[in-house]
């Protein structure tokens, strides 16, 4: 097994020289989480929405919104990659799994780990428009609005967050610590 440079104590967690501080705890993650999955039960209760996650960050938050929302519905997912290991996005978007399920006439809301440049979301909606969707909405866990490039427009937020990198809850350091119960921001 590889070995990993990283120690973890409640307070930080530090991998190799980058220390990592609590930003979001699991219990305010779920309480936002839950507050979204009853405003989205509203907004489509008369509907029968699809889900489409964008992996492989979103698979925490898509889990616990789909526990959430008390509406029928489906899901399928979207991947996607921009990032690579690195801590910032190469600005070039790949599609490395497209969806299994007909789009056409469907109410859709496309569930994102984390909104920094929008280049991701500006992407998925060129291919879901091609199948002629009923509606298209996005709903993020977290938002960057000072790294948004791209003029989209998220319907569900979790949190806005600063220009930061995080780790945790599905999001990863070069593929690492996705298993995070909360969510953690780079020490400056």
């Amino acid at each position: 097994m590889p070995e990993i440079n990283e120690k973890k104590t409640d307070d930080f967690i530090l991998v190799g020289t980058e220390k990592f501080v609590p930003m979001l705890s699991e219990d305010k993650l779920q309480k936002r989480i839950k507050e979204l999955g009853k405003q989205i039960s509203e907004d489509y209760k008369s509907k029968l929405p699809i889900f489409i996650g964008v992996l492989n960050g979103s698979f925490m938050f898509l889990a616990d919104l789909m526990k959430n929302v008390d509406i029928h519905c489906e899901m399928d997912f979207f991947k996607l990659s921009s990032y690579g290991d690195a801590k910032i996005s190469t600005g070039n978007v790949k599609l490395l799994k497209e969806l299994n399920a007909d789009i056409s006439e469907r109410h859709i809301i496309v569930v994102e780990d984390i909104v920094d440049s929008g280049l991701s979301i500006t992407y998925i909606k060129k291919i879901l428009d091609q199948f002629n969707p009923a509606s298209i909405r996005y709903a993020s866990l977290l938002v960057k609005p000072r790294s948004l490039k791209y003029d989209v427009k998220i319907d569900y937020i979790g949190f806005e967050i600063n220009d930061e990198f995080v780790i945790g809850y599905g999001l990863d350091y070069a593929q690492k610590y996705r298993n995070l119960r909360s969510i953690y921001v780079l020490s400056e």
